[in-house]
Parts: C-alpha cells; structure tokens; sequence
C-alpha cells in the first residue's frame, strides 16, 4: 500500500512539472512572437518640409460694427434692416429702431419746459410784487424812527413820563426797522431761491429733451464706410440660454434687441483675410510673411494665394475640446480681392514652412512620452532601449530629431507595453506615453 502511494505521488509531481516546463516554454515563444510582431522604422537623413494643413473663415480685414444705441429705456424694436450682402455708402441708413418711446419723452420733456418757463414767469413776478411791498413798508418804518426821534427832541418840554414814552416809542420803531430789513433780506433770498429752482427745472426739461432729440437721431444707424452688410445672429432669440452645435437666425425687422447689441457690420470687400488657428506642435513652423495657398469650399476649383499676416504669442484652450495641446490664431493676408469671395467662406489652408536640408527624421508614430521627456525605443538586439531625443521641427507624418543614429531602428509601438496596449497605442497618432 505504501509502494502505490509513492507510485502516484512521484507521479503527480512528474505531471506538475512537465506542465510547468510547457507553460514557460509557451511564454517565452509567445514573447517572442510579440517582439517580432512590433513594426519598426529606421532612422533616415535626408530634407523635411514643415507643411501644415489647417481650416480657417474668410473675413474682412476692415470692418465696422453697428450697435443698437446705449440709451436707457428697455429694449428697442428694429422697423428696418438692410439684407446682408447689400452695398451701402457711407452714411446710408442701415437700421432703423422704433422711436415711439422716445418720443413720448420728448413731449413730456417739452412739457416740463413750458412748465418751469412759466414757474419762472410767476416766481420772477411774485419777487417783484414783494420788493414793491417791502420798499413801501421800509420806508413807513424808515418815516416812524424819524417820527420818534423827533418826539424824543421834544422831551426838555415835557414831562418826565411823557418823555418816558417818546423813548419807549423810538426804541420800538428802530426794533422794527431792524426786523424789517432782516424780513427783506430773507424775502429777496427766498425769491432768488425760488427762480433759481425753477430754473434747474427748466434746465433739467431742456436737458432731456435735448437727449430725447439725440436719441431719435441714434434710431437710425447709419454706415460709416463703403461696403457690405452683413447681419450678425439673434443671441437675444433664445432668451439668454446658447450651447455648442445650437442655430441662431439672424436679425431681421420686428425683432428686439437690448442696447448695445450688435445687429450689423459693415466690411469693406477690398480687403479680405483668412483666420485660423494651428496646432501647438506647428508654431515654431510658421512665420509672418511665409507663403499659403487658399481653397475655398463654397468655390470648388479656384486656389487663392496669400501670406501669413500674424500668428499670436500665445495658445488658447476650451475646455469642451478633446484635443491635448492649444491653438494658435494666425491670420492670412489676400494679396487682392476678388468679386467672388465673401466674408464667411470656409477656407483650406495649406502653409508652406521652412525646408531643413540633411536632418535626421523618424515617423511621428515612434515617438512617445516617458517622464515627461520625448523618447524613441531602439532596438538593441532581440529587445527595445528608450532613447531620449530632442525635436528640432515635424510635419503631418514626420519629425526631425536629434540624439540617434542614421542606421538605427525604432519601433512603430511601445514595446514596453503590454500587447493589448501596444496594439491599440499602434493605432494612436503620435504622442503615446509610458511610464
């Protein structure tokens, strides 16, 4: 009994080992069929052109902006509109607003106007009327002081409760004098006072009213230049709420806007530019001043050629893109115009770079990101080294690099990785990463 179990366990063990022995026979073939799986490229010297693609809109390098008026007041009613693409000269009428409210407080202003004109009128004459009675009652008063001081002449002649009185009495008329000329000082400053109110309320009626002229002036909104029209689009249509993807209709007659709104421009068609924005990796590739060619696709079958008129110092984000890095804006200058480019065209722009003459290049594919640094994986043998390279400039589909060697091999996908990830790294554009 105890020889069979020695049999069965000794044969357990054989089995167990046996299939050890083909589990790591299985991996090291299966590692060995992923590592000549992994494409590879060499590394080639030769010329790089940078030729960035790009999309852009076809705008114009002048134009003017026409507002509704800033005047309070609520929101204002458009009654008239020009078409876009209508050619006007300066000074056409563009837009025209409902001036019925501003009306209204034209006339209520001119009818505060005549109101404080004739408040004046009465405070003017009630003044008169009461330096008229002061005078006569400062003169009485003036006449009664003399009177007392007369009698007071006379106390020698009297007696002595006579003459009592008669001082009594002059004290008492030069109190009132007194009192008297305080009155007519307070009345005249009391009559000034009133004119003067009713003045400021005849200055304050004018004063509106004359805002209330210029704001019927501002309702219609005339050009400020030669041009075309073009009709911005109805934000207000929505009631404040806008997300991405979302219409808008343009402006047209009866709609209301608040003031200072945009409604319209006016560009001037003899001068036209492409905007666009550019990748992160394509800034050091452009220049002002390099050559681009235009493709417009509302006009199939016409290139345009341009140069490059500005390029920002700094890249800008929104958050909702999917895309890692930020843009650039740049603008193209049309060297002339053309009757058959308008303003909001889409554009295919193809910029023509600088061309680095005997660089070293690799496919942008076997570049990655290890650490933060720009690595590519060489191959050394049966394995892969990651070697850290720097990039002078790159294309589309290439980059020129320095830190390897021309006869070198470096791998399309991250050896590193596991299969799984590698396959779907292989897939990636440019810019895999490892840690």
């Amino acid at each position: 009994m105890s020889r069979r179990r020695r049999i069965v366990w000794a044969a357990i063990v054989l089995v167990v080992l046996f299939s050890i022995g083909m589990i790591s026979a299985a991996r090291r073939t299966h590692v060995a069929s992923e590592e000549g799986d992994i494409s590879v490229a060499p590394v080639k010297r030769g010329d790089l052109d940078t030729k960035i693609y790009t999309t852009g809109e076809l705008r114009a390098s002048h134009s003017s902006m026409l507002s509704a008026p800033p005047i309070g007041g609520g929101v204002l009613q458009i009654t008239h509109l020009l078409r876009t693409g209508t050619r006007v000269k300066k000074d056409d009428i563009v837009i025209e607003f409902d001036p019925a409210e501003q009306q209204y407080k034209l006339e209520q202003s001119r009818s505060e106007l005549l109101q404080a004109e004739q408040e004046i009128t009465k405070a003017k004459a009630d003044v008169a009327v009461r330096t008229a009675q002061d005078k006569v009652a400062l003169l009485k008063a003036r006449f009664d002081v003399r009177r007392a001081e007369l009698e007071v002449g006379k106390n020698e002649l009297v007696s002595a409760i006579d003459a009592k009185k008669n001082e009594l009495a002059l004290d008492q008329s030069k109190r009132a004098l007194a009192q008297l000329e305080q009155d007519i000082k307070s009345h005249t400053a009391s009559g000034n006072a009133t004119i003067a109110l009713a003045e400021e309320k005849r200055n304050k009626a004018r004063l509106a009213m004359d805002q209330a002229q210029q704001n019927i002036q501002k309702m219609r909104v005339r050009s400020p230049m030669d041009g075309l029209v073009a009709i911005e689009k109805n934000l207000d249509s929505t009631g404040g709420m806008f997300w991405g993807g979302m219409s808008l209709p343009d402006y047209r007659e009866g709609d209301q806007t608040r003031p200072g709104n945009t409604i319209a421009r006016v560009i001037d068609p003899t001068e036209m530019e492409v905007a666009a924005k550019i990748n992160e990796r394509d800034r050091s590739n452009i220049r002002i001043g390099q050559d681009a060619d235009i493709r417009l696709d509302a006009l199939p079958g016409y290139s345009f050629h341009g140069t490059v008129k500005t390029v920002s110092g700094m890249a800008t984000k929104n958050f909702w893109e999917d895309e890692a890095g930020g843009k650039f804006d740049i603008t193209i200058q049309l060297p002339s115009a053309d009757p058959k480019l308008r303003a909001g065209f889409t554009a295919q722009l193809f910029i023509v770079g600088d061309v680095r003459k005997n660089v070293l290049y690799v496919p942008r594919q076997a570049l990655f990101i290890k650490d933060g640094k720009r690595v590519a994986y060489v191959k050394n043998g049966n394995g892969f080294e990651p070697r850290e390279v720097e990039v002078k400039s790159e294309n589309e589909s290439r980059a020129a690099i320095e830190g390897l060697e021309s006869s070198a091999e470096v791998a399309l996908v991250n050896p590193l990785a596991p299969r799984k990830a590698a396959s779907a790294s292989a897939a990636e554009p440019i810019g895999g990463s490892t840690r």
